[in-house]
């Protein structure tokens, strides 16, 4: 069963897997998070996963005569879109026969020159690197289709104005996927970003931010509760901790306490706040490897917290 919730595709998952917190058959799969969820304790059980789901299935004769075509469909995920007609390697004709010996030579000429000619500008060469590159790094992060599409068209935009001269296409790769995450309301922090491409965070902002003022992207700055499901997942805290952290941060939302904050810091004091007041304690350290931010960020973030909600918290 599929159902469509804006602009998320959730996914009813088989009987046969169950949550291993409460063993729970109830789960859903998130493809626009890319997550595995469990419905009965909110326990993320799996992330990063990989959508292999065809684009074009029909169920009888009038959806496929419907959805019928010739050739592939136009994606911005290749950089003529899929217009272009490849000469395939299989020495064979279009009736299946074998190409005799003596016009074998020819044909490798032709798919020579087919080759070279597909790609024959600087601006394609560079767009046909960069798409393979944001293939390349998307499946290691284990990112959505949509996301891929969506970084491949902002930096098809920014190659069209000639803005990527004298950059790396990888930093520019990281900046548009990183963009895409916001875009898409699947953020991901730029450190995760940094840790799959090996491409420092400094050169990932300054692009992301030469990106945005360029191209005019209009997106919404990230909020700390599309953050919150993640982070406790990775600390194994029940739905009672993840609650309590929710409420933390409308509170802080209500009184406007997060602006000009970082989300990422102000979700990793919400949930250290709540993995106290819920007796299910995790230590700073412990917190810091799973959100990504330092020790002494968490320490200052949560005194100020705490003293603007009036939370007392015992150590």
């Amino acid at each position: 069963m599929v159902k469509e919730m804006g602009t998320k595709t959730i996914q009813k998952v088989e009987e046969e897997t169950k949550c291993p917190n409460c063993k729970s058959t109830n789960i859903t799969k998130d493809m626009n998070r890319a997550e595995l969820v469990c419905n009965n304790c909110g326990l993320v059980i799996d992330e990063n996963l990989i959508d292999y789901s065809p684009e074009w299935r029909a169920y009888n004769n009038e959806q496929n005569e419907k959805k019928s075509r010739s050739g592939s469909p136009l994606t911005p995920l290749l950089h003529d879109k899929g217009l272009t007609t490849t000469i395939g390697w299989r020495n064979r004709d279009s009736y299946g026969n074998n190409i005799p010996h003596r016009s074998r030579n020819q044909l490798y000429r032709i798919r020579m020159w087919q080759r070279r000619i597909r790609v024959n500008s600087a601006v394609e060469r560079n767009l046909s690197e960069a798409l393979q590159t944001i293939n390349r790094f998307t499946s290691a992060m284990g990112l959505p289709r949509t996301i891929r599409e969506n970084a491949a068209i902002i930096y098809r935009k920014a190659a069209l104005k000639n803005l990527i001269r004298g950059i790396s296409i990888e930093g520019v790769v990281a900046a548009a996927i990183y963009a895409a995450c916001r875009k898409c309301n699947t953020p991901r922090t730029l450190k995760e970003i940094s840790n799959k491409t090996n491409i420092p965070t400094k050169v990932i902002g300054r692009n992301y931010r030469f990106l945005t003022k360029e191209l005019q992207l209009k997106l919404l700055p990230t909020s700390p509760l599309d953050y919150i499901s993640r982070f406790c997942s990775r600390l194994n805290l029940s739905k009672k901790t993840q609650k309590k952290a929710k409420e933390i941060i409308e509170k802080l939302s209500e009184n406007k306490l997060t602006l000009g904050k970082s989300p990422v810091s102000i979700t990793a004091a919400s949930i250290y706040i709540a993995s106290i007041t819920c007796d299910e304690r995790r230590t700073q350290n412990e917190i810091s490897k799973a959100v990504g931010v330092t020790e002494v960020t968490i320490r200052n973030h949560y005194k100020t917290l705490a003293k603007e909600l009036n939370i007392e918290i015992i150590l």
